[in-house]
């Protein structure tokens, strides 16, 4: 019998990637789709005749109740949020709601619709926050900096809360930074491969940027989410912290981007204090050996490969 998965957040990052995993492996996917005047489509434009939307919202129950009926699914993917750190200080009951209370109306639809249903919930590395030892790993206690970071520590727990009180097969992911050229310019990795590639192109004249000196376990997102399929195949629910081990410094990041383009990083980039967060994170570190030995994942891109990638598909982008 074919698989039937259901995923929010399928237009992000992750949700693109997981998608065409999962119908690789011949799932039937269905989507959640939120109500927008201009739906955004890019990242799955190459396969969205091959998914099934349903219209919700994480924030309206009775849709998720309705889209767990039509659906029925053995797995259920829940990447949808308010994702982005620096907008979570300015809009914090969004991202207390979307990425927190979001959770928690999934679970509850799970649970009362369809509770055989294995659950993925999208944890963050942010949830370490100013942390308490290096590397992080799953007993590493949480210290979130942002109202982000607070928001995926609520839906970790009741993710395990219902797994503890209902029999659930429900599990989190600890996934660390993770990119790809599908991540949107806001975040640091895309926003400077972006400049980088139309700087080059004479397209932009600077960059303008925060904290060159934090550091983050950067990987690639088409890795990172053959680890959420994974976890969701084995025999009991646990979860899992989802890192490369290694960790870079931003500036590292510029560098390799400009260089890439034969341009010195030094001669464009600009430090602007607003781009400073209000609780810097200043290194995030994480240890994936449990991942490696239960799941038997493994990474296959590389940091510098990575950042290649995204400046190379940005220029082509702009070229074109």
């Amino acid at each position: 019998m074919t698989k039937r998965a259901f995923v929010t957040g399928v237009t992000g990052q992750d949700g693109s990637y997981l998608a065409e995993l999962l119908l690789e492996k011949g799932y039937k996917v269905y989507a959640l789709r939120r109500r927008t005047s201009t739906p955004i489509m890019e990242n799955i434009e190459h396969i969205k005749n091959e998914i099934e939307f349903i219209d919700g919202d994480l924030l309206d129950q009775g849709s998720l109740i309705n889209a767990m009926r039509i659906s029925n699914p053995d797995e259920v993917y829940n990447l949808a949020a308010q994702s982005f750190v620096g907008t979570s200080w300015i809009q914090p009951v969004l991202t207390g709601q979307s990425t927190g209370i979001g959770v928690t109306n999934m679970l509850e639809a799970v649970r009362l619709t369809k509770p055989d249903a294995r659950f993925y919930q999208a944890s963050s590395s942010e949830m370490f926050g100013k942390v308490v030892e290096t590397p992080q790993k799953e007993s590493t206690p949480f210290y979130p900096r942002s109202p982000y970071g607070v928001a995926k520590v609520y839906g970790h727990w009741i993710t395990v809360n219902y797994r503890e009180s209902f029999d659930m097969f429900a599990c989190s992911g600890i996934l660390f930074n993770h990119e790809s050229p599908r991540r949107g310019v806001e975040f640091v990795t895309r926003k400077v491969t972006d400049a980088a590639a139309r700087i080059k192109l004479g397209l932009q004249k600077e960059l303008r940027m925060g904290n060159l000196d934090a550091k983050r376990d950067w990987g690639f997102a088409g890795d990172y989410v053959k680890a959420m399929w994974l976890m969701l195949q084995q025999d009991a629910p646990e979860d899992y912290v989802i890192s490369t081990g290694e960790t870079h410094t931003v500036e590292e990041l510029v560098e390799i981007a400009f260089e890439h383009l034969d341009l010195n990083w030094r001669d464009y980039v600009v430090i602007d204090e607003k781009f400073v967060r209000p609780a810097e994170v200043d290194l995030l570190l994480g240890d994936c050996t449990k991942a490696k030995q239960q799941l038997g994942w493994e990474l296959e891109v590389g940091f510098e490969q990575l950042v290649t990638m995204m400046v190379d598909s940005d220029y082509k982008k702009y070229k074109r």
